[in-house]
């Protein structure tokens, strides 16, 4: 068992300092497991740290998984067989730039349910996962014979409230599923932070990017005695969609990092890996201002690549890591083959609104209503209204998360963005008689940190002309999961309107990591033999999308939802690096 002693941490009876990176499982594919965590080992880290995605393992109230790459057992048992300790935050709530910090949207649909505090629903469901996730970790816990020396017990609380009595009765959870080893809590070093978030009896640790001598002393202001560990030292930074692509230089890290080292304290480096947002799974913040979508790239600017290439992070970490704990390098394992596959033609194409009924069964409903009340958790929404009279108005959705395109008669009317503090609305144009009004929303990701967080519901609350509320509308869900793509009904000819699905295929004979490029497109989703590799956006910063050399098989498809604009030219192009586009220097006040 890792225990405390004073100012140190000891294991197996010795004095121990934890020097941990941060992988998360399900941000890498299985077999990429083994690979990032061997180079982590040959970096001098001696543990690895992950977060845990409640809204992957249990997608729907009480169906859980833990499969393929929710198979956090199969990763904590690579990392034992590679001689790496594991730390296992479970959350609830992770923030990590993830979909709703890692909350399930399904608790969106409880009207009144409050999140992360001791409310008896809110607790009765976080109870319900940890009876059944914890069971995947308890057995590998260091005294049971695994690996896992701690357990982090909610996570940086004290941004988000100070509701004491839930964080014991998580650490209480936690107890009563099985998990003997040391919990503890971090927070950053705000004073306020740490009175919120901190629990007395347990040792907190410490968030933050530089300044390690200046927020080390804040932390022992409140915890003079214990060891002292920074749980996430940031060594880059994420991107949001449209902004510049964010990279701390190397040296101002090294610098900062050496620092933290010299406290004689243990770390855990966040990220050293970043891995993808795969899917719908991109997070999102959210000001006062203006609504803010994570990139679909996790590369963090970390010491490994989004494909587990060196960085020059790596090699100074690695030769500072490996000085400072007096052990020899080992050698490095091979970084991975790249290739450019070239060109692919997307000939196959078939119009959203032509493969509506192939796609999703029509929910009948009086006021259009948030997804999260269909059942749907992420993707896309449309709602569908006849309207009968006569009209020359403007329509508005009131409370759109996140962007919505309006039709008439499926004439294409104009957009809206929750982030046009202006706008007026769509003009429909003059309807005298009837027409089929579709408003087609976009969910973007829910917010993962800060107060906006648990009113992100997404679709649309109410759908207007001027004041007059629409009523009784059709409503298809569409989730749009690797599934839904064999219902499409594909055409060689071109569709003349968007939202429409492109596809076609590539060979690969040689498996190797590759970069999808989308010239021309401008926004949408795409997948790779039915696995949603994630959004692109024109705006950037990203302009490939990673695609794993698991995922390839000898005959491959590829399939576009494109939202926006015709393209130029339907092809996507394979190459062989990754493309963010603009560089900052990642500065923060920490």
């Amino acid at each position: 068992m890792l225990t405390i002693q004073g100012n140190e941490f000891y294991l197996k009876g010795k004095p121990f300092k934890i020097y941990s990176g941060a992988i998360h499982y399900f941000r890498t594919l299985p077999d990429c497991w083994e690979d990032r965590l061997r180079k982590l080992r040959a970096c001098g880290f001696n543990c690895v740290e992950t977060y845990v995605p409640w809204n992957l393992h249990e997608r729907r109230k009480g169906e859980f998984d833990f499969s393929g790459i929710l198979d956090i057992s199969r990763f904590l048992k690579t990392a034992r067989e590679l001689g790496l300790y594991a730390i296992v935050r479970p959350g609830p709530y992770i923030c990590a730039e993830w979909e709703f910090g890692g909350l399930p949207a399904w608790l969106l649909a409880e009207d009144g349910l409050r999140l992360r505090c001791n409310e008896p629903r809110y607790l009765g469901h976080v109870r319900d996962f940890f009876a059944e996730f914890l069971k995947q970790i308890a057995p590998m816990q260091i005294n049971h014979g695994g690996n896992v020396l701690a357990v982090q017990v909610e996570n940086e609380y004290g941004s988000y409230g100070n509701d004491k009595e839930y964080l014991l009765e998580i650490e209480k959870c936690y107890r009563e599923n099985g998990i003997e080893v040391l919990l503890f809590t971090s927070d950053g070093t705000d004073s306020s932070m740490l009175s919120g978030g901190r629990v007395p009896h347990l040792l907190e640790t410490a968030n933050f990017g530089s300044g390690a001598k200046r927020n080390f002393e804040n932390l022992r202001k409140v915890q003079p005695e214990g060891p002292l560990m920074c749980m996430e030292f940031w060594n880059g930074w994420f991107d949001h969609f449209g902004e510049i692509h964010h990279v701390r230089p190397a040296k101002h890290y090294a610098m900062s990092f050496k620092e933290l080292l010299n406290q004689d304290a243990s770390v855990n480096v966040y990220m050293f890996h970043g891995g993808t947002n795969f899917g719908y799974m991109g997070g999102a913040n959210c000001t006062e201002r203006e609504y803010q979508p994570t990139i679909t790239s996790y590369d963090y600017d970390a010491l490994l690549t989004e494909y587990g290439g060196y960085t020059k992070k790596y090699r100074m970490t690695r030769k500072m890591l490996c000085e400072h704990r007096g052990i020899t390098p080992e050698a490095l394992p091979p970084e991975g083959e790249r290739r450019a596959y070239g060109k692919v033609q997307l000939g196959k194409t078939a119009g959203l609104f032509a493969n509506l009924d192939r796609l999703s069964a029509p929910v009948k409903s009086v006021t259009p209503e948030y997804m999260e009340k269909f059942g749907q958790n992420y993707g896309l929404i449309l709602y569908r209204h006849v309207l009968r009279g006569e009209y020359n108005g403007k329509l508005s959705v009131d409370g759109l998360h996140d962007r919505a395109w309006v039709f008439v008669d499926g004439q294409y009317k104009g957009l809206l963005w929750r982030n046009d503090k202006k706008n007026t609305g769509v003009g429909l144009g003059a309807i005298n008689g009837s027409a089929v009004i579709d408003v087609l929303v976009e969910g973007m990701g829910r917010t993962n940190y800060g107060p906006k967080m648990t009113s992100d519901r997404k679709g649309a609350a109410q759908i207007r002309i001027g004041n007059q509320l629409l009523y009784h509308w059709e409503v298809y869900p569409l989730e749009l999961e690797g599934r839904h793509l064999e219902e499409l009904e594909f055409t060689d000819a071109s569709v003349k309107a968007v939202p429409a699905f492109y596809q076609g295929s590539f060979k690969a004979d040689n498996k190797a990591d590759t970069f999808i490029r989308l010239r021309g497109f401008t926004k949408g989703y795409v997948w790779v033999n039915g696995f949603n590799l994630g959004r692109y956006w024109s705006i950037g910063p990203q302009q490939t999308l990673y695609l794993p050399a698991p995922l390839l098989k000898h005959e491959n498809t590829v399939t576009v939802l494109e939202l926006e604009k015709l393209p130029d030219n339907a092809e996507a192009e394979l190459v062989d690096k990754p493309v963010l586009q603009g560089k900052k220097w990642f500065r923060r006040k920490s």
